[in-house]
């Protein structure tokens, strides 16, 4: 991923911020040689103080096998995008049709190192931080070995524990134009309101003040 010093993320801070409520990425695995890497769309939970994300995966995923051979692989996350048409990006002293269409997005990048977790209390434990993290409010039963209702399912799962390594994150909102045409861009987002519309220009505003 091509990262402008522009469109860097400013601190460790940002991109963690964002990574705490953008919680659903894909993670790649090299695949066995001359098969294409294996791509798995999951929820995670990424623990900042640990710089580990917890996850898991049904025991009959072909991608355990080459994640065992072959534990480095990447977990990426891309949200918050919006399509910019060309005229909003135009220099003000210009032609408007010669303004250059781009993209907007937030996209975080975790270099991780596997760890399988197949101990049946670890995989608990495992489970309850994620359900903890995406069902705050509870409703439902915490999973524990040998207990209903999730003890017996323990073994149709294993767990993944993945050691970060190495990050790189990109906020990429028109971060080298000048601030009178960011804000005809904002400008332009608040009136077309699409799909990911308000996130894109919300990230164009915030790193417009900092």
């Amino acid at each position: 991923m091509l990262i402008h010093p522009w469109d860097a993320a400013r601190d460790d801070t940002e991109w963690q911020q964002w990574l705490a409520v953008h919680d659903f990425g894909q993670l790649a695995v090299n695949g066995r040689a001359g098969e294409p890497p294996f791509v798995q769309p999951l929820h995670f939970v990424y623990d900042p103080a640990r710089s580990e994300a917890l996850t898991h995966l049904a025991r009959p995923n072909p991608l355990w096998g080459a994640l065992e051979a072959s534990p480095d692989c990447l977990l990426s996350v891309v949200d918050d995008y919006a399509y910019v048409p060309g005229p909003w990006q135009a220099d003000p002293d210009g032609p408007s049709e010669h303004g250059t269409p781009t993209s907007f997005y937030a996209a975080v990048q975790l270099r991780c190192r596997a760890h399988v977790v197949d101990d049946p209390a670890e995989k608990a434990v495992l489970l309850n931080r994620q359900v903890g993290h995406f069902q705050p409010e509870g409703g439902s039963a915490r999973v524990a070995v040998g207990e209903v209702p999730y003890g017996r399912m323990l073994s149709g799962i294993r767990g993944l524990r993945l050691e970060v390594t190495g990050v790189r994150a990109k906020f990429k909102y028109a971060g080298k134009r000048t601030a009178e045409v960011r804000d005809r861009i904002a400008d332009r987002l608040a009136e077309r309101d699409g799909p990911g519309d308000a996130a894109a220009r919300e990230h164009l505003l915030r790193r417009q003040r900092a």
